[in-house]
């Protein structure tokens, strides 16, 4: 009676993980460059668009992107999400899928099926730091604000487009139907943020 061999071929091994990064600034005139400066980045996503606002489509192509075994990269917490909620639903979205984040201010990974209550605790402090520093820039920009009014010195920021160009830009962007925004607001010589302002403000 002869044996069965014992030997079989080893199980192939799962791809090495891309590691994707993100990066964001609030105006078209700031760099991201310094952000990720030195890391080796698989692929780099970039948006130029203010942290409240809530389209950001790069940083949805980045999501979008990110597989099993990726790792997505993030220079801080506050560059990443608008509020503390957001944050974390982001991270909760990525580590289920089987994705970690990285954020290189912090120094801080987060990682699939991290059982880890010091890494939460981290996340929740973290995130409520950042979004407390942001509250507080708008409450001084606020308070100066109040006080050039009280000295007769401020005089506000001049409308960048007249009344008939904003309610021709609107009436472009609902025929388009929100699309090619960014060439709209190119068109106006606006950025996408006070091309957001327009729309809103209908």
């Amino acid at each position: 009676m002869t044996s069965k061999s014992t030997n079989t071929a080893p199980a192939p091994q799962h791809p090495k993980g891309q590691r994707v990064g993100y990066l964001r600034v609030s105006t078209l005139d700031q760099s991201t460059a310094r952000q990720l400066d030195g890391l080796d980045l698989d692929e780099v996503f970039e948006d130029k668009v203010s942290g409240a606002t809530v389209e950001r489509p790069q940083l949805q192509a980045a999501l979008k992107h990110c597989r099993k075994g990726d790792t997505l990269v993030v220079h801080s917490m506050d560059r990443l999400a608008r509020n503390l909620g957001d944050l974390k639903a982001i991270i909760d979205s990525l580590t289920k899928r089987g994705a970690s984040v990285e954020f290189i201010k912090e120094r801080q990974t987060f990682r699939p099926e991290q059982d880890d209550p010091m890494a939460t605790l981290m996340l929740h402090l973290l995130g409520a730091v950042a979004q407390f520093e942001r509250d507080l820039i708008r409450e001084r920009q606020r308070e100066g604000i109040e006080l050039a009014k009280a000295k007769g010195v401020y005089k506000g920021r001049a409308p960048k487009l007249t009344p008939e160009q904003a309610q021709e830009l609107r009436a472009k962007d609902k025929a388009a139907e929100g699309k090619g925004r960014t060439a709209l607001a190119k068109v106006y010589g606006i950025s996408r943020e006070t091309l957001y302002q327009y729309l809103r403000e209908a």
